[in-house]
C-alpha cells in the first residue's frame, strides 16, 4: 500500500505493558470504507506475537485494539459469544452490552461502543495444539492437532475425542497428519483438512508441499488432495473452499469430482478465511525460511522481503482485492480471521482488567431478586 492509500490508524492495547516490538498496521481506505459501509469488524489472531486483534472502523479513520493471549491460534464468535484457542487453554468471553458505559471513550473519532465481550470462563486443554475452533449448532469443536482428532470439551476432560482421520488408528501426542482446520455445513461439521495422510509422528513433514488433503466428516472421504499446506476449510455460497497455503492461493473446490480452481494467488502464506457477502477476507502471514515452511512453492515463488502480513478484501465476484491491512512491525504470522456482522465497534475485556471485578452475569430468573448493593465501608475508605 503506498501511503496515499493508507488511512489513519490508531492502535490500543488494553494493558498498561507495551509489547516488545509495538504493532505497526497501514489499513487501506478501502478497508476502512467496507468495514464502514457494511457495518463490520474483523477479530484476528496472531500466535507469534500473542494476541487477539479487533480491527474497526468509522467514517474518520481505521481502529486497531488488542488483548495478549499466549499463543493465539482458533476463533470462533457470534454476538454473544467469543471463543479463543490458545496454548494451554480455551479462553470464553460473553458479550455484556451493560459494561459498555463503564469503558474508556474510543480513541477513534465518530466511533461509538456495540459490543462487549467479557471473559467467563477458561478450560484448561493442555498443549494439544489447538488450531481451528467452530460452533456446531450451540456446540463448540476444535481441531486437537497434536492428538490427530476433532474433539469438543467437557466439565471434568482436557478434551473430548469425537472423530479422527480414518488412517489414524489411534490417540497419540505427536502430530500425526497435522489435521488443522474445519468447515461448518448447516450446523454440523462437514470437512477438514490434513497436510498429510500419515499415521507416523509428525509424517507430514516430509511430503507437506504436496500431500494435503480435504477429508468430509464423518464419511473420512478425501475429497481432494496433493494440496499444498492447507487451512482454513470453508463452506460458502454453496461452494467449497480451502486455503493451499503452500501456494498463497484462495481455491474453490469441486465436491463431487474434487477438480480445483485457484481464484486469486497472492503475496502471502493464506491462512485464516470468512465471508460476508461478496467479499472474502484472507489471512497472509510473512512466513519465514524454517523446516515448517521452506520448500513450498510460495516460498520459492516470492522472496521474503516481499511477502504480505495483513488481511486483504478479496470480491470473489470478480476476483479483485478491494481492501486490506497490513501488519508492517510486531507481526509475523496470522491464523483466524472472523467478520463479527452487525458490530462496527466491538470491545474485548482482558482477563486482568479491574471491570472484572465490579460486574457479575446471573441467570436471567434471578434477575427479579436483585437489588441495588449498599457499598461496604472498606470500599468507601479506599476511594
Amino acid at each position: 500500500m503506498t501511503p496515499s492509500a493508507a488511512a489513519a490508524v490508531e492502535a490500543s492495547e488494553t494493558t498498561a505493558a507495551a509489547p516488545a516490538e509495538a504493532p505497526r498496521v497501514d489499513a487501506s481506505e478501502g478497508f476502512r470504507r467496507i468495514l464502514h459501509e457494511h457495518k463490520i469488524s474483523l477479530i484476528v489472531s496472531t500466535y507469534d506475537a500473542g494476541k487477539v486483534f479487533l480491527l474497526r472502523a468509522s467514517e474518520r479513520g481505521t481502529n486497531v485494539h488488542f488483548v495478549p493471549v499466549q499463543r493465539a491460534m482458533g476463533i470462533a464468535a457470534n454476538v454473544a459469544r467469543l471463543v479463543v484457542g490458545s496454548m494451554n487453554h480455551v479462553h470464553e468471553f460473553y458479550n455484556m452490552p451493560s459494561v459498555i458505559t463503564q469503558l474508556p471513550a474510543p480513541n477513534l473519532e465518530g466511533a461509538a461502543y456495540d459490543a462487549c465481550y467479557m471473559p467467563r470462563r477458561d478450560h484448561v486443554t493442555g498443549n494439544i495444539q489447538i488450531h481451528e475452533l467452530a460452533f456446531a449448532g450451540d456446540e463448540l469443536w476444535l481441531v486437537n492437532t497434536r492428538f490427530s482428532c476433532l474433539a469438543t470439551l467437557s466439565a471434568t476432560a482436557s478434551f473430548v475425542p469425537r472423530w479422527r482421520p480414518p488412517w489414524v488408528r489411534g490417540l497419540s501426542a505427536d502430530d500425526r497428519c497435522h489435521l488443522n482446520g474445519l468447515a461448518i455445513e448447516d450446523g454440523r461439521v462437514a470437512y477438514v483438512t490434513a497436510f498429510a495422510t500419515s499415521d507416523e509422528p509428525e509424517g507430514w513433514r516430509p511430503t507437506k508441499a504436496t500431500s494435503g488433503v480435504i477429508v468430509e466428516v464423518p464419511s473420512g472421504r478425501i475429497v481432494t488432495q496433493g494440496l499444498s499446506m492447507p487451512h482454513s476449510p470453508r463452506v460458502y455460497g454453496g461452494h467449497l473452499w480451502v486455503l493451499n497455503s503452500g501456494h498463497g492461493t484462495i481455491t474453490v473446490v469441486n465436491r463431487s469430482t474434487g477438480e480445483r480452481r485457484d481464484l486469486h494467488r497472492m503475496a502471502g502464506f493464506t491462512r485464516g478465511l470468512d465471508f460476508h457477502g461478496t467479499l472474502a477476507f484472507i489471512g497472509l502471514s510473512r512466513v519465514r525460511e524454517s523446516k515448517v515452511f521452506g520448500g513450498t512453492p510460495l516460498t520459492d515463488r516470492i522472496p521474503e522481503s516481499e511477502r504480505f502480513c495483513g488481511v486483504q478484501v478479496l470480491d470473489v465476484s470478480t476476483g479483485t482485492v478491494v481492501g486490506a491491512v497490513r501488519f508492517e512491525t510486531g507481526v509475523n504470522e496470522i491464523f483466524a480471521v472472523q467478520v463479527l456482522p452487525a458490530m462496527r465497534f466491538p470491545h474485548i475485556v482482558d482477563r486482568v482488567d479491574k471491570l472484572i471485578e465490579s460486574n457479575y452475569a446471573v441467570p436471567n430468573a434471578a434477575l427479579a431478586d436483585v437489588r441495588p448493593t449498599v457499598p461496604r465501608a472498606a470500599d468507601a475508605a479506599a476511594t
